[in-house]
């Protein structure tokens, strides 16, 4: 009957899968992947820029005692392409990411910096308008200035684009409407 249910696979009438001997591998094994930088890095040892995109062939390695919501964290060991230096980096699921962990300084964060900065300004006018009634109100009129003033300035520069514009709208939509009126005369006629 087993060489009904699999014809390539000779199974002999005493073989007992429970004594195949499991492969023991360690926890912190280490696996050879290829992969990009995930970010623009500069090597601390010798001031060599690394590029977003740049290929590597990594270790990976999955990180012990630390997990964000189940997902495991992974950790990559690159070599600096000029000095050989080891350069690692880490998964960072919370903020969908990497973290650089030694060997490199990440640059161009600007942008992240920019985000964490707003969110901080967020949270504490969020904090404020919880305990005190009149932040709210103070908080609504600023914005609505705001948005007034902007406003204004929108509405300023559609002016000065309708002066600065060469082409009179209106005198054209007169004078297609002008043609219009006289070919129908014509055709009436």
């Amino acid at each position: 009957l087993p060489n009904l249910l699999s014809p390539q696979k000779y199974y002999p009438p005493d073989f007992d899968p429970a004594k195949i001997p499991k492969l023991k591998l360690p926890k912190d094994r280490q696996y050879v992947v290829r992969l990009m930088a995930p970010f623009n890095m500069r090597c601390k040892t010798c001031g060599e820029y690394i590029y977003k995109g740049k290929k590597f062939n990594a270790r990976k390695e999955t990180v012990q005692n630390e997990s964000y919501l189940g997902l495991p964290i992974f950790r990559f060991y690159i070599k600096c392409t000029r000095c050989l230096a080891e350069i690692t980096f880490k998964t960072d699921p919370e903020n969908t990411d990497y973290t650089m962990e030694h060997g490199a300084t990440r640059n161009f964060q600007a942008e992240k910096l920019l985000e964490e900065e707003e969110k901080r300004m967020q949270k504490e006018r969020e904090e404020e308008e919880l305990n005190n009634p009149m932040k709210v109100l103070e908080n609504r009129t600023k914005d609505s200035k705001l948005e007034m003033e902007v406003l204004e300035n929108l509405q300023e520069l559609k002016e000065l684009n309708q002066r600065q514009a060469n082409v009179d709208f209106e005198a054209m939509l007169k004078q297609y409407k002008e043609l219009e009126e006289e070919q129908r005369r014509k055709e009436q006629e």
